[in-house]
């Protein structure tokens, strides 16, 4: 696997794919950085090596062009967290652009416009890909965000860089990482899988099994699974025509000696609010009327013993509705359960929009060995799929 490290950028132009789809408030500015200091560390190797940058991203899905999303709003937000004044394009592609290209010194960076201002981005076009390609001596891809996308900036430009591309630092650690937990994660391995439903997860827990020695299933998962084996789940989220499937993962589990944890107990509501009357009560007891929001303390007991006897820890979606502060404390619970293991050295990847919305609300971002930055990427990963332009880079 070729990384920026196996390069040296000394008077190169590198071109490199970032993912700076970042949130903006009404004003246009900037409300969360992460992204952009993800890709910080690939930016800084290249300049320190006496290179020049030329970025490229996407922002929002825009048709056509369209001012809100240009990427000259987020322009301020990246020289404030890579410390270099920045060289801002009024399109990506075109004569105009590849003479600031060429003019580019060492040290000097050149931010393009928003791809998607053009079809053939997502199209995937290779004239628009070759059109890209001009614009630098080596192609970075640092964008995990996108590697599930086989776009023209993400995985065909690639094409015209033979012997000249690799991937960024981020990239490299997404990659190491899903690695660890897939393939060469100390035993035992443990998936946390929470969320609604078990529709979205199905390929994920079937690929996963093969890889695991143990598998909690919260969230609203969970009712699926009881009511499959004749529990009651009264107003729970449940997919009845998933039921027979949720059987067959119970005895697939079995046959590949992989223990399942369910949830024992439940916090539950009598209305979908935070002010609902609530009770504690068996899983598979949940009267008519009242749904399962949240795990309950003996759930919360069982899963952190658990947690802190595996080695390898996937967490991918939440234990309850934790948008609502009475129904967090089962997804804070488990935050704490996964942190503990870490510091006790189990490695602990969280990934899937959920979990790393709810990593990021209750603090356990440096708390956990790694926090993926790209939702439907690492989703894929999990389902064995892979990533176009993840082999874009490898062929």
């Amino acid at each position: 696997m070729k990384t920026v490290h196996d390069f040296n950028f000394e008077n190169k132009r590198a071109l490199i794919r970032v993912d700076f789809n970042v949130p903006l408030n009404d004003g246009f500015e900037v409300t969360d950085k992460t992204r952009i200091e993800s890709a910080k560390p690939t930016i800084i190797k290249v300049l320190e090596d006496g290179g020049s940058c030329v970025l490229m991203s996407h922002l929002g899905r825009p048709k056509g062009v369209q001012e809100e999303f240009s990427l000259k709003h987020i322009e301020h937000a990246v020289e404030d967290v890579i410390g270099v004044e920045i060289i801002v394009a009024s399109d990506c592609i075109g004569k105009e652009i590849e003479a600031k290209a060429n003019d580019l010194k060492p040290g000097q960076i050149l931010l393009l416009e928003n791809l998607r201002f053009h079809k053939e981005e997502t199209n995937g076009d290779r004239d628009f890909a070759e059109k890209l390609s001009r614009l630098g001596d080596i192609y970075i891809n640092d964008a995990f965000g996108t590697a599930h996308r086989a776009h023209a900036s993400t995985t065909i430009v690639a094409d015209f860089f033979t012997d000249s591309k690799c991937f960024g630092m981020l990239l490299a650690k997404e990659i190491e990482s899903i690695d660890k937990v897939m393939k060469s994660g100390e035993k035992p391995v443990l998936a946390v899988l929470g969320g609604a439903k078990v529709s979205s997860k199905i390929t994920i827990i079937e690929n996963i099994l093969d890889k695991v020695d143990h598998l909690i299933i919260g969230g609203g998962m969970t009712y699926t699974f009881v009511k499959a084996q004749g529990g009651k789940v009264g107003d729970s989220i449940c997919e009845d025509d998933k039921m027979e499937l949720a059987l067959d993962i119970l005895k697939q589990a079995k046959e590949k000696n992989v223990q399942i944890h369910l949830p024992v107990d439940v916090l539950a509501a009598n209305d979908f609010s935070n002010d609902a009357n609530t009770q504690i009560i068996d899983v598979d007891k949940i009267p008519n009327g009242w749904q399962g929001l949240d795990a309950g303390p003996k759930t919360k007991a069982l899963f952190d013993e658990v947690v802190n006897k595996c080695k390898t820890i996937l967490w991918n979606g939440p234990l309850g509705v934790f948008e609502m502060e009475n129904f967090a404390t089962g997804t804070i619970e488990l935050g704490n359960s996964i942190a503990e293991a870490t510091k006790n050295g189990a490695f602990s990847l969280v990934g899937g929009g959920d979990s790393v919305a709810a990593v990021k609300q209750f603090g356990f971002e440096d708390k956990v060995s790694y926090v993926s930055t790209g939702g439907g990427a690492m989703l894929e990963s999990l389902e064995g799929k892979t990533l176009p332009g993840i082999a874009a880079i490898m062929e």
